[in-house]
């Protein structure tokens, strides 16, 4: 179970790398030293802000907006949430400053399009320096198969013969496609444009091929952007936020109700557009980086750790060969499924709550009070809400005319170790059933 989360975390300070498929053409390494040292923005990956600040060892201050506080105040108690992080509450980085909290490009952001929320403000203070290792929610593929697995009684026989079905129909059904992403990871490339074109195709078919295509563009425009506005936030040590927000908010129509990249699939002639409307200077090598990365990322976070991605082939893919050569995929697909099911509300705490408590545990171990998204450190950064060793002190906070956050009112509560209510979550249902994460 351990070695399960210690693959799904990212130190991107480290020279490490995790086990994963034989044959790629470019390995996890080649991959890492390209993007430290070959992108305008790569050193951020090492020596951003919030990587600072953990491994300091001293007071972690971070910002969390909430539409609860009413709530908050007569329970006197904060749960934690599921989505990229996981089982914590999720939150951005303030830095202080002798004028007050300066919010992380993402926390000024969050500032500016939830107006309607409230600001809490928490001041973590460790009882060592954290480890920069974050949670890669694309890397929890064997955790979610295991789960699946060791709680599958929970479900009606039908459910689960339902959702076996499913699963398999999906990979059978995007099999070409998947194939063509490995032949591209072990050095057989197709054109660009087309691979692209494909890709946003099989996206509504195959759901999890939409985070990944989303990632792999937000970490192009991070890691590659040059604007004026990028180089003022990499003086900050950190990275544009603002780039990945207007590409999602451009490319699905309600994105800004209902964050779900399970619908992000814009085909190449329409991504070069939103890349040139971001960037224009970034259009021209975008396509082929998209080509690249997704092509090794999906092969590196599907396939088992030592299978030939040069033989394999989805073509004939039945539910208990995937279990043995592509368990990391296959758990995917069955998270993304389950959320679907008529019965999912009932059914969220049993699976969700069993991840948390692994998650918790490993994060306990670890030394990490507060985890942060790791597919790339830009910000996303959350509490650990059954941290035994480090205080907390929470305040409403007020925002001023410069931007900065002032604590305000201290406020008498306490972290609970579970997840919230589903419908407080980004894996909610909206007003028509459907659940973030997932195409009916």
């Amino acid at each position: 179970m351990h070695h399960e989360w210690d693959n799904a975390h990212t130190d991107h300070t480290s020279r490490s790398t995790r086990p994963g498929p034989s044959g790629v053409a470019e390995t996890e390494a080649d991959w890492r030293h390209h993007l430290e040292h070959e992108t305008p923005n790569g050193w951020l990956l090492r020596g951003n802000s919030m990587t600072q600040t953990l491994t300091s060892g001293g007071p972690v201050h971070l910002m969390h907006t909430t539409v609860a506080l009413d709530a908050i105040r007569a329970s006197g108690q904060l749960y934690a949430s599921t989505g990229c992080l996981v089982a914590a509450l999720y939150c951005a980085p303030l830095t202080a400053e002798p004028a007050g909290l300066r919010p992380h490009n993402l926390g000024s952001y969050l500032l500016e399009t939830k107006k309607h929320t409230r600001t809490l403000v928490f001041e973590i203070t460790p009882d060592a320096p954290v480890p920069p290792k974050g949670i890669d929610y694309l890397r929890l593929g064997a955790v979610h198969l295991r789960t699946y697995l060791t709680h599958r009684n929970f479900l009606t026989e039908a459910e689960d013969a339902q959702l076996r079905r499913a699963v398999v129909g999906r990979v059978s059904a995007a099999a070409p496609f998947l194939d063509t992403l490995l032949a591209n990871a072990t050095g057989n490339p197709t054109p660009d444009a087309e691979f692209v074109d494909r890709l946003a195709a099989t996206v509504p078919v195959f759901p999890f091929l939409g985070y990944l295509y989303f990632e792999v563009v937000s970490e192009y425009l991070m890691l590659n952007s040059r604007t004026p506005e990028t180089k003022a936030y990499a003086q900050l040590a950190e990275m544009n936020n603002r780039l990945y927000k207007r590409l999602a908010f451009s490319a699905v129509r309600g994105m800004d109700k209902l964050f779900d990249l399970s619908r992000f699939s814009p085909g190449h002639d329409r991504l070069l557009r939103l890349v040139g409307q971001i960037e224009a200077g970034l259009t021209s090598g975008a396509a082929r980086y998209i080509r690249r990365r997704v092509s090794h990322l999906f092969t590196t976070v599907a396939l088992a750790p030592g299978q030939d991605a040069a033989s394999f082939t989805f073509g004939v893919a039945d539910f208990d060969v995937l279990s043995a050569t592509a368990p990391p995929l296959l758990g995917q697909l069955l998270f993304r499924e389950m959320r679907i099911i008529d019965r999912y509300p009932q059914l969220y705490l049993a699976f969700e709550q069993a991840k948390a408590l692994e998650a918790w545990d490993y994060w306990n171990t670890e030394g990490i009070p507060t985890p942060f998204n790791g597919t790339i450190p830009k910000g996303e950064i959350g509490i650990n809400p059954a941290y035994p060793r480090s205080r907390c002190v929470v305040w409403t906070a007020e925002t001023c005319e410069r931007g900065l956050l002032h604590p305000a009112d201290q406020l008498d509560v306490t972290f609970l170790p579970r997840l919230a209510e589903l419908g407080m979550t980004a894996m909610r249902r909206d007003a028509t059933g459907k659940a973030a994460g997932h195409l009916r």
